[in-house]
């Protein structure tokens, strides 16, 4: 029997509502929505998409090694942007982070975040390999 398992990750900041970091269900790992906050909850990089980007992957990633996981193991992103045209903006940064791995995505414009400075959200879906279970 498969079950069910909350994820909260040390380093990271509290979530600001009724939620987890991610929940893995047998070799499934499904990540909330990952913010540019730091540690302490702070947006970082206030008006800088491209950096805001990095803080979400690098909070991405932290989740995903509490697993076992790595971005290669990443099967589906939802990207939320503010700005629809910072797409091309934020995809080097996509590069950087996930290299030649390329998970299925959707990207959504929304007219708000959590928090109001906040540019970028990104939500993801993992399989974390029998290997690693």
């Amino acid at each position: 029997m498969t079950e069910r398992e909350e994820i909260r990750v040390a380093g990271l900041s509290e979530p600001i509502s009724h939620y987890t970091d991610a929940v893995r269900f047998g070799d499934l790992l499904l990540v909330s929505g990952a913010a540019p906050f730091d540690a302490d909850g702070k947006v970082v990089a206030a008006g800088d998409v491209v950096e805001q980007t990095r803080q979400v992957l690098r909070n991405l990633q932290a989740i995903l090694q509490t697993v076992g996981a790595d971005l290669r193991d990443v099967l589906k992103v939802t990207v939320f942007l503010r700005n629809i045209e910072d797409r091309t903006r934020i995809n080097p940064v996509r590069r950087e982070f996930f290299g030649d791995a390329r998970p299925a995505s959707t990207l959504i414009e929304v007219s708000a975040l959590a928090d109001p400075e906040m540019l970028v959200e990104i939500e993801a879906v993992a399989g974390i390999p029998s290997s690693r279970r």
